[in-house]
Order: structure tokens, then C-alpha cells, then sequence
């Protein structure tokens, strides 16, 4: 019988060492990386991101790190489709689709799938939007529990965005939001997965963010984000709440000092890493890696053995 193609993902909290363990992985399973993170499928975005390095993305193929302009909208939708083809495309070649990365709604939405999504009307979402001001977002609601009370009963009647969107899905498509969500769904990236994920401990991980963010600054995050200023992308920019990007922008106008920006850099960082393990923890089977200590050489001979058992 023959097996499911291979896919791979290495997962884990930021700063844990997953694009150097990525690289190194990939260069033993003849693998092609496919990104795997909300901020590095951003293309102007490179220093604050943790992206490979562009040398090292000329090595081998990479996938989706510059998949979106500034200002493009990325979601778990959109990325379960370009992966979806990312993963196709490199097991058509007979290779190993590696996913790496810390978004966890992602890489959800790469191994589950996701129901289709439901059509867009703006026209319509502006009509809506107008009648909920003129009218309150209570007879919008009193309006959505009729035609579909199954969503109406999930959302809370003062919640204009969601029963505005419910109603616009309703009339653009006929029909009701809890019938797009109950369609079926299969995996986006399909195959026999393999999930890994690198555990490093609160202290160990904080002496690296730390180290990282300090390597951020002084390699040009501030540079970076000077010239993506200049370049016209602040709102789109702002509208990301990015990590380290944030900062910039407030070192750039003068409202922080370079170590005040580091610092708050450094805090939402761990602060970020701390939803991601317990995201990891309770969301994905995995095999864990310990990584207090930085043995990339070790993580891969570990991984490969699992791969081969």
C-alpha cells in the first residue's frame, strides 16, 4: 500500500530556533520550507520578522515569505489556499513540503483546512453597517435570529461586526453563516503529517529574546522601518500591531528612546511567546524537542530518527 506523502512542520514559541533547525532539516530531507508565520508572508517585512536570511533562502526553494505586499490581507483563509498550493506543488516534485513557524491558527488551518469561505459583498456590508447605526444592532440581530438562529444564538446582539457579517453572507449567498461553517473540510497541505516542536524553558527563551531584539536594533530594524516610512506604508504598517516594528516607529518620531524601544520590544515579545506554548500545548500533538540549550545539529538528528521509526 503506498503511504501519504510526507509533510513536516517544525512549530514552536518565537526566538525557540526554528528557522536554523528549518535549514538544517532541510538540507538532510530534500525539503522545500514553506513559511508559516503571519508577519515573514510579508514581503517589505525582513530584519523585524526573523526571516532566513536572503542568502539562505537562495539555497533552496522557500515559500511564502514574500507572498504579501504592505497592506494586502493576510488570514488563516488566505493562507490555508497558498499553502494548499505551496504543498502540492513541491510533493508534484518529489519533495517534502516543511512548514516552520509559530502562528498556530495557521498551521492549523495548513492541516485541518478550513470550511470555504463565505463571499464578501462591501456594497452590502456598507447597507448593513448603515441600518445598524440608523436602527440599532439589535433589530439587525432581532432580524439574523430569524433567518439563522444558530449563528444569531453565537453572537451577542450588541456585536455589530459579526451580525452585520452574518447578514451580508446571508444575502450575498442565500445562505445562512452556520451553513458555511458546518460544509466539510479537509486538510489544505495534505499528506502524512509530522509535527516537532522546540520546548525551550521561560529563562532560557527570555535571554534569547533578549539577545535577538538587541541583534534586531543594531542590524537595521530601525533603518527598515524609516524607509518603509518613507515609502508611504505607515498606516499599513501600524494596522499590523507588528512586534519590534511598533517600537521603530515610535523611536523614529521621537516618542522612545532606543533602549525604552528595545525593552518594550523585548517584554512584548515574551509576552507573545507565552501565548504561543500555551497555544502549542494544548492545540497540537507533537513531539517536543527540548531546547534550552541551542543544539541545532542534535534537534536534527532527533527529528530524523523520529521520522524514520
Amino acid at each position: 500500500m503506498n503511504r501519504a506523502p510526507l509533510v513536516v512542520a517544525v512549530v514552536g514559541a518565537t526566538a525557540t530556533g526554528k528557522t536554523d533547525l528549518a535549514e538544517a532539516l532541510a538540507a538532510r530531507l530534500d525539503a522545500e520550507i514553506v513559511c508559516a508565520d503571519s508577519r515573514q508572508v510579508f514581503r517589505q517585512l525582513e530584519i523585524g520578522t526573523g526571516k532566513p536570511a536572503p542568502a539562505l533562502r537562495a539555497l533552496r526553494p522557500h515559500h511564502l515569505f514574500d507572498a504579501l505586499a504592505l497592506g494586502e490581507r493576510a488570514s488563516a483563509g488566505w493562507y490555508a489556499r497558498a499553502a494548499r498550493a505551496a504543498g502540492a506543488a513541491i510533493h508534484a516534485r518529489g519533495r517534502v513540503p516543511l512548514l516552520v513557524g509559530g502562528s498556530g491558527l495557521y498551521l492549523a488551518a495548513a492541516r485541518r483546512g478550513l470550511a470555504e469561505e463565505p463571499p464578501h459583498d462591501p456594497a452590502l456590508r456598507a447597507r448593513l453597517r448603515e441600518q445598524a447605526a440608523s436602527h440599532g444592532p439589535g433589530e439587525l440581530h432581532r432580524r439574523l435570529a430569524l433567518a439563522d438562529p444558530e449563528t444569531a444564538a453565537r453572537v451577542k446582539p450588541r456585536d455589530t461586526q459579526r451580525i452585520t457579517r452574518a447578514l451580508e453572507v446571508l444575502e450575498a449567498s442565500g445562505r445562512p453563516l452556520s451553513w458555511w461553517h458546518a460544509r466539510p473540510r479537509g486538510p489544505a497541505v495534505a499528506g502524512e503529517w509530522r509535527m516537532f516542536e522546540l520546548i525551550a524553558g521561560p529563562a532560557a527563551l527570555a535571554a534569547r529574546i533578549e539577545t535577538r531584539t538587541r541583534w534586531m536594533f543594531g542590524a537595521g530594524l530601525v533603518e527598515e522601518t524609516r524607509a518603509l516610512l518613507a515609502a508611504g506604508h505607515q498606516a499599513a504598517l501600524a494596522a499590523l500591531r507588528a512586534v519590534g516594528y511598533d517600537e521603530a516607529m515610535e523611536l523614529v518620531a521621537g516618542r522612545m528612546t532606543r533602549r525604552e524601544a528595545e525593552e518594550r520590544t523585548s517584554l512584548r515579545t515574551r509576552q507573545l511567546a507565552k501565548r504561543q506554548r500555551t497555544w502549542f500545548r494544548h492545540q497540537v500533538e507533537a513531539v517536543r524537542i527540548p531546547a534550552d540549550a541551542v543544539d541545532v545539529a542534535g534537534w536534527t538528528r532527533a527529528i530524523l530518527a523520529e521520522l524514520r521509526a
